[in-house]
Formats: C-alpha cells, sequence, structure tokens
C-alpha cells in the first residue's frame, strides 16, 4: 500500500489541529478551573450529583466529569486518584459504561471514594456490560434476541468476520474491544460495591429505576445508535451508602 505524501499527511494534520487544539484546551481547563467549578457546582444545587465519565452524555444538573473532557462543562477526574471532594458531599454517583474501562483495583478503589463523598442515604448507579448476557450466547438454543445481537456486533463492529457469526467472535471482542478490561457479572459487581459498604443493591434494566433522579439518564443506546442492543447486553446496579 502506497503512503500518503508529505505534504497530504501535513494537510490532514492542519485539517485535526483545530480538533486536537479544542480536546486539550478542554482538557487543561477541566484540570486547572476544577476546584473552582466542583465549589460553584455545589453552592449552586441543593441536590448534587456527580457524573463519572460523561464523554458527550452531558447530563442537566450533574457535575459531569471525564478523564478526556470534551468539553468545557465537563471537569476533569481521574478515578484512580482521590476524589477532589470533601467526605459526604453529593446525594448521588452515576457511571455509565466506564467501570469494564478498568482494571479490577482501580474500579474498586472508584466505588470505594464513591462511598467516601456519597452523603448517608446517597446512591450509586452503575451501568456496565452483563458477563452474563455475553455467557448466555454460548447456549445451543438461542433466541432470536440473542442471534440478532451475535450478527449485529459482527456486522457493526467486526464486518471482516461477516462469514462467520459465532458467539465466541462477540464473547472475545467484549473482552479486548474498546479499551476494555474487565466485564462484570452481577454478582461480582455486588460484591465489591458490598465491600465499599453500600447496602440494598438492585438489578435494573437501563432506564429504570425505583429514583425518580435516576430514571432515564442512559445514552449508551444512542451512542451505539441502538437501544434495543444496549438493553440487552447493558445491565444497572443501584446500591445505597447507610
Amino acid at each position: 500500500m502506497e503512503s500518503a505524501s508529505p505534504a497530504k499527511r501535513f494537510k490532514r494534520f492542519l485539517e485535526y489541529l483545530p480538533k486536537i487544539v479544542t480536546f486539550r484546551t478542554h482538557r487543561i481547563n477541566g484540570y486547572l478551573f476544577r476546584s473552582h467549578l466542583i465549589k460553584s457546582y455545589l453552592e449552586s444545587h441543593e441536590v448534587t450529583k456527580l457524573h463519572i465519565g460523561a464523554a458527550a452524555n452531558i447530563l442537566d444538573g450533574w457535575l459531569n466529569t471525564d478523564l478526556k473532557p470534551r468539553s468545557k462543562k465537563v471537569v476533569f477526574l481521574d478515578v484512580e486518584e482521590s476524589f477532589p471532594t470533601k467526605s459526604c458531599t453529593f446525594d448521588y454517583v452515576y457511571s455509565e459504561h466506564v467501570v469494564e474501562h478498568l482494571p479490577y483495583n482501580v474500579c474498586r478503589f472508584m466505588l470505594q471514594e464513591s462511598y467516601r463523598i456519597l452523603r448517608p442515604e446517597g446512591r450509586i448507579r452503575i451501568a456496565t456490560p452483563d458477563l452474563e448476557r455475553l455467557i448466555g450466547l454460548l447456549s445451543p438454543k438461542r433466541d432470536d434476541l440473542q442471534e440478532h445481537y451475535i450478527r449485529w456486533i459482527i456486522d457493526r463492529f467486526l464486518p471482516y468476520r461477516a462469514d462467520a457469526y459465532r458467539p465466541s467472535i462477540v464473547i472475545n471482542n467484549a473482552f479486548q474491544n474498546w479499551g476494555h478490561r474487565f466485564i462484570y457479572d452481577s454478582g461480582t459487581l455486588r460484591d465489591i460495591l458490598a465491600e465499599a459498604g453500600f447496602v440494598d443493591i438492585v438489578k435494573f434494566a437501563p432506564g429504570e429505576s425505583n429514583d425518580d433522579m435516576l430514571k432515564g439518564i442512559e445514552n449508551h443506546g444512542s451512542t451505539v445508535n441502538n437501544e434495543e442492543m444496549n438493553r440487552f447486553e447493558t445491565m444497572v446496579l443501584e446500591a445505597r451508602r447507610p
């Protein structure tokens, strides 16, 4: 394959330069002005809600944070470090399709920090791929939804394997693609939530909750442009800090 000429590479660099500058600016601002942004948010909201790993899903009324802020509305937060706020500060903590990108012990630390910064009776909501659903694809008696999911994943994300709609390809892809580090079953995620101190751990479908503040906040279905497939692959656990 013939490589691009220096002139074409330079032209491509100039095309992407504004995006690079914008991204870096948001990240620097999100870090440098983090204390001010957090203080301003806490002073202006009676009910305080921390959104971890917001990406492009900016939630109204939440303190939206991310490791790589894409907007000046998003505060820089690295979950491998102690959260930059006092204990018992927030009423809610939420993350969607974040914990699967973290090493197991980093996720444990994130949940411990979430417990620390939540007020008593505060709630946490975690949405993440469901390992049990993925392993279920190996069943010799798959239903129509499972077959549809296998074809959707391969056609959408692995078109070079469209000649082989095998569940093992889909399962391995979930572990290796998108920077995934650890895929949870509900039992394992429950264990580390309980280890952090949380109680009343309940499983929900995306968008559903017994708490009005936590209903309908998932956005991954829009990100992948298929809410049905998102509901199939995603589990949600909620828990309470006593």
